[in-house]
């Protein structure tokens, strides 16, 4: 009985109520969504200006390690400079000492398995 459509006690909306009522609701998701992309645009920005920070902090270690590699590289350069002697003499005895560990490594009377005679 209380699906009986003459029933008086259910109140009915007219058209023109039920067209209000959509207009309110409309209305208030329309202000919802502005504030929600007014939060959105308070918020990138927010993000802009710390993706910014690190940026330029990233740019700043950058350029402190490359001033500190320029200084180490200017003071290597010195040394050699003013030492070619023993620099030329370091990287001979570097090399005598790897041809001497190489021979020393190397399994005697194995020359067939190196890749280089292949």
């Amino acid at each position: 009985m209380a699906d009986d459509p003459n029933d008086a006690t259910t109140p009915r909306l007219t058209q023109r109520e039920a067209q209000e009522a959509l207009e309110k609701q409309v209305a208030q998701l329309k202000r919802e969504i502005n504030k929600i992309n007014r939060t959105l645009a308070e918020r990138a920005a927010e993000v802009g200006e710390e993706a910014t920070g690190w940026y330029y902090s990233a740019a700043d270690q950058a350029g402190r390690t490359a001033q500190a590699l320029r200084t180490g590289a200017q003071s290597v350069s010195g040394a050699v400079q003013d030492n070619p002697g023993t620099v030329s003499t370091a990287f001979i005895l570097g090399a005598a000492m790897g041809l001497l560990l190489g021979l020393t490594l190397n399994p005697s009377g194995s020359s067939g398995n190196r890749w280089f005679y292949k």
